[in-house]
């Protein structure tokens, strides 16, 4: 059976045994196998790899191994472009839209309330969402190893946090997205953006101690909820600056 000699790097190193971290470690292997299989039998879902190199040369996901290859799996690049030299998917996404898996539901309107467009629907079958992320050109978030190892999946991201506001620590800090923050600019239920409505628009759909003490509103055109800056709003900004600083702090 061949053997080959493989390497992870970084946060991929998460995915393994203890004695597999880190360090170079040979692996038997079937005849021809592709590096795809290799590395997610491993459990390291491909969507986690931007970079492959077979004996110093980048190489696709389909590249068949041999006897004697030595593997270098490296995950995201995010200080620098490496688009020429990795050939693991055809291109980045130019924007950074989210596909959220059913257990994901709280994380949503986290991303949302930062105002990224994070799509989420209960239930939704898996390869619903899958087609729906490609169509849409979203990056797939699941807790789900075996959804993100789908080869449908070009572009996804495995969260390791159980706590929903420490996932949103997580995918800021992840995807570098401190600078792209827009707080309260889209709606938390529905995912659209919200518009300003003028107060005299709405008057009439208003709670009277509301109308009474706020001048400004926002409406979303997708469901009509209304939004306003009362003590709820008070209550998630507080909850939102905790988290931009513990993305900041993380070295997002």
């Amino acid at each position: 059976m061949p053997s080959v000699m493989l390497r992870f790097y970084e946060e991929l190193n998460d995915f393994l045994p203890t004695g597999k971290r880190r360090r170079d470690f040979a692996l038997a292997c079937r005849p021809e196998s592709s590096v795809k299989s290799v590395i997610e039998d491993l459990g390291v879902p491909h969507t986690e790899v931007d970079l492959l190199l077979v004996n110093g040369r980048s190489v696709g996901f389909d590249e068949r191994l041999q006897d004697g290859d030595r593997v270098s799996v490296y995950p995201r690049f995010e200080s620098f472009d490496i688009g020429p030299t990795s050939k693991v998917r055809p291109e980045p996404l130019r924007q950074t839209r989210f596909a959220l898996d059913v257990h994901l539901g709280k994380l949503a309107r986290l991303l949302r309330m930062f105002g990224f467009d994070s799509s989420y629907r209960a239930p939704l079958e898996d390869g619903e969402l899958v087609r729906q992320a490609l169509k849409e050109q979203r990056i797939v978030l699941s807790r789900d190893r075996g959804l993100l190892k789908r080869r449908a999946v070009t572009h996804g991201y495995l969260v390791r946090s159980e706590i929903p506001r420490v996932q949103a620590v997580e995918i800021i800090g992840r995807f570098d997205l401190s600078r792209r923050i827009s707080l309260f600019s889209r709606c938390m239920s529905c995912n659209a953006p919200l518009q300003n409505v003028e107060k005299s628009v709405v008057r009439t759909m208003l709670p009277a101690f509301v109308s009474d003490n706020h001048e400004q509103f926002s409406r979303c055109p997708g469901c009509a909820k209304l939004y306003w800056q009362g003590t709820h709003w008070e209550h998630m900004k507080r909850l939102a600056d905790d988290v931009i600083e513990a993305a900041s702090g993380s070295g997002a």
